[in-house]
């Protein structure tokens, strides 16, 4: 039986997801040596994976340091993708790569083309490396003098990988609330954050630049939404809950100014939070639902419909509003293709999120605003949850079948609607004949 790249990309997921259920569930993975029920592995081992952060069980303590271990490993793997690790192992065996396996790669990867697939993957794993051992150093700088070396470069190097693969697990038992003030913190785990979201294309590109002195419109447009996103989420949090005593009200300036913008930064993608979650103002909650909803670039490692999603969309909306036939970004045109793809993907993201919302409140009958906000969170792999009273995400409330739904959500997010659909659904080929063209009458 032949399997196309998609479905070699979702059965791949799925496979190291069931191997980390199955560990996770083993004695030997829990702190107090009782086994965690199997649902809630399986939860632990979906969110890991798919670099998402929402937890139904403390991860400070409920997991031993091996339990720990294999969270922190099944991130690394969700992040680069594990297509990624496994055509790397191909290429230090001095294997062939084949065709069928670098079109899932590239499809897992979201790159342009497959040509220099090996360069690639090496070049993905170097830079992987290099930028999480700079912000595990970053990050030492406050909880080595805190916790002492061994402790001190442990929640650095757990924290390093969890921010640049955008997954939000914190090994703190409050995430990293009691670190509001710290610039380390706030600076490293947000640039970590912007980088693992902002991806390897553009970091490729970027790198590039002093050789070639020109940008791919992928990079213009992922960093320019990137930016706009980032400023404007960091200015309306500031404004909407600078008042709010349970929040920002309390703060001083610099705190206020820093856990707006931090809070800004891993909305989109990362999860971490410094500021209650459950305490902000319903507007807040509404903007950042948007923002998860967005999340970060294709080839990142975090979710969302995609920064050059949203961004093709409003141009497309513009262009037609202002009674233009071809949509342009930075003075190039968008093909049709992509404008259609974009369209597609943000409607079918919009499905699935409004029938997964709509399904837990029957199921679970919660409070709308937190449902939905814990929708799109495990949607978007982001991994904020505005539950009240506890540092688990609201899904710790839910039932085993609320869990699976959720669990459900977060890998389809993670691998995208779009190769989900297309995975399931058998290709028909070309068209062979086409109707006659009508009208029908809309808006």
């Amino acid at each position: 039986m032949k399997f196309s790249p998609q479905q070699i990309l979702v059965f791949g997921f799925a496979g190291v997801i069931l191997i980390g259920s199955v560990i996770l569930s083993l004695p030997v993975s829990s702190a107090t040596l009782q086994p965690v029920n199997f649902v809630d592995a399986l939860f632990t081992a979906t969110s890991a994976v798919c670099v998402t952060g929402l937890i139904v069980v403390n991860t400070a303590t409920q997991w031993s340091l091996f339990g720990k271990i294999i969270i922190l490993f099944l991130i690394q793997i969700g992040g680069l993708g594990y297509m990624t690790l496994a055509t790397l192992f191909v290429i230090m065996l001095g294997k062939q790569i084949s065709l069928k396996d670098r079109l899932a790669f590239a499809e897992g990867m979201q790159t342009f083309s497959f040509v220099e697939i090996k360069r690639f993957i090496v070049y993905v794993v170097k830079i992987t490396i290099a930028i999480e051992f700079a912000g595990a150093l970053i990050l030492s700088i406050k909880w080595v003098p805190e916790f002492g070396i061994v402790k001190g470069f442990w929640y650095s190097i757990f924290h390093s990988v969890s921010a640049f693969c955008n997954a939000g697990f914190s090994i703190f038992e409050m995430n990293l609330s009691n670190y509001v003030g710290s610039i380390p913190v706030n600076l490293g785990v947000t640039s970590l954050t912007i980088l693992g979201g902002i991806g390897y294309i553009v970091m490729s590109d970027m790198y590039s630049y002093k050789k070639t002195k020109r940008l791919l419109l992928h990079t213009k447009v992922a960093i320019f939404t990137t930016a706009v996103l980032i400023i404007s989420g960091a200015v309306l949090i500031f404004l909407l809950e600078n008042n709010n005593p349970s929040t920002l009200g309390l703060l001083t300036l610099k705190n206020k100014l820093l856990s707006a913008y931090f809070q800004s930064v891993a909305s989109r993608t990362a999860g971490f939070n410094t500021i209650d979650i459950s305490a902000l103002t319903a507007p807040v909650l509404f903007l950042i639902i948007g923002l998860m909803f967005i999340g970060a670039s294709p080839s990142g490692t975090g979710g969302g419909i995609k920064t050059t999603t949203f961004a093709t969309i409003f141009a497309s909306i513009k262009a037609t509003l202002k009674g233009r036939k071809s949509v342009t970004i930075f003075k190039r045109r968008i093909s049709a293709e992509i404008v259609q793809k974009s369209f597609i993907l943000g409607c079918l993201a919009f499905v699935f999120v409004s029938a997964m919302t709509f399904l837990i409140l029957i199921i679970e009958g919660k409070d709308f605003i937190r449902t939905l906000f814990e929708v799109v969170s495990a949607f978007a792999t982001c991994g904020l949850s505005a539950a009240v009273g506890t540092p688990l995400s609201f899904s710790s409330f839910f039932t085993p079948l609320g869990k699976l739904l959720i669990i459900l959500t977060m890998f389809v997010g993670r691998l995208g609607p779009l190769t989900i659909a297309i995975a399931v659904m058998e290709e028909n080929g070309a068209e062979k004949f086409h109707y006659a063209e009508d009208k029908v009458i809309v808006g």
